[in-house]
């Protein structure tokens, strides 16, 4: 079952308009959220998140838009898909009202909740190597700090990536550094000392980015920085690994001819799958 603007329907018939900014132009903007036992997880972070690029693209936010009705129509949608007692994910997307061309005549919105089931749990994987996307540049500034429905740069990241046998690549902004992974941030560490891009240099504003700087903070083995990561930096790393809400953290093994540990992502990810799953 999919939630479109509060009803629910059977996925084969849970369409939209054909004429959709979305489709057309690019013009909405998602959420991605991890579920456990009927509840999505960090769901305030998720929330504030949402209405904040809301408001950036400019988009009429319905007074029904509060976070109690809509945490409890994830709730419903995870129940209606027996995913109330498993590990799921949830994208609850929005997209502006169908009418005009670039110049949008209609700042009201439109939205769909789709639930699937994931893996039990934050799981690193053995093998990931990656490489430099070159191709297309992520622009640094604040359009890229939200979830908007424009990610050609990661789709072409991808496309890549999987046509040259690799399982991650790292995207750089218009100055050439680096911005962040196809679907994650990035933290690289040297040493004791933690580097993760700063978000105006066109990463993510992540989620689990937060979490992470949150826990090194607390751990006092290490010095976490929001600084810029030139490319160069990348190959005299102890351990590079990207973060996001569904996968949690994941380890780069090897990056050209260097190899990396995965010592510090795997302590985090204890620590992270003892405090949402347990």
């Amino acid at each position: 079952m999919v939630n479109i603007d509060g009803v629910l329907k059977k996925s084969d018939h849970a369409v939209i308009a054909y004429d959709n900014r979305g489709t057309f132009y690019g013009d909405g903007i998602f959420e991605t959220l991890r579920c456990f036992n009927g509840k999505p997880l960090l769901f305030e972070a998720h929330y504030f998140r949402l209405m904040a690029g809301m408001r950036i693209l400019r988009m009429n936010i319905p007074d029904s838009f509060t976070p109690e009705f809509i945490e409890q129509s994830m709730i419903d949608l995870l129940a209606q898909n027996n995913l109330d007692h498993h590990h799921a994910r949830i994208r609850f997307t929005v997209w502006r009202s169908s009418g005009g061309f670039y110049s949008p005549l209609d700042n009201n919105v439109h939205y769909s909740i789709q639930a699937t089931k994931v893996e039990d749990h934050f799981i690193n994987e053995n093998i990931r190597e990656a490489e430099l996307f070159k191709d297309h540049y992520v622009l640094s500034g604040l359009l890229s700090i939200i979830k908007s429905n424009n990610k050609i740069v990661n789709v072409l990241a991808g496309r890549f990536a999987l046509d040259n046998g690799y399982q991650e690549m790292f995207l750089i902004n218009e100055n050439k550094m680096i911005a962040e992974g196809i679907s994650g941030n990035l933290f690289i560490r040297t040493g004791d000392k933690v580097k993760t891009p700063p978000v105006l240099d066109g990463c993510l504003n992540g989620i689990m980015r937060e979490q992470v700087i949150q826990q090194l903070k607390r751990m006092l083995n290490y010095e976490i920085v929001e600084e810029t990561v030139t490319p160069f930096e990348l190959q005299r790393a102890d351990e590079i690994f990207t973060t996001n809400v569904i996968k949690g953290i994941q380890s780069i093994s090897k990056y050209r001819k260097k190899e990396f540990t995965k010592e510090l992502a795997t302590e985090l990810l204890e620590i992270f799958n003892d405090k949402f799953f347990n």
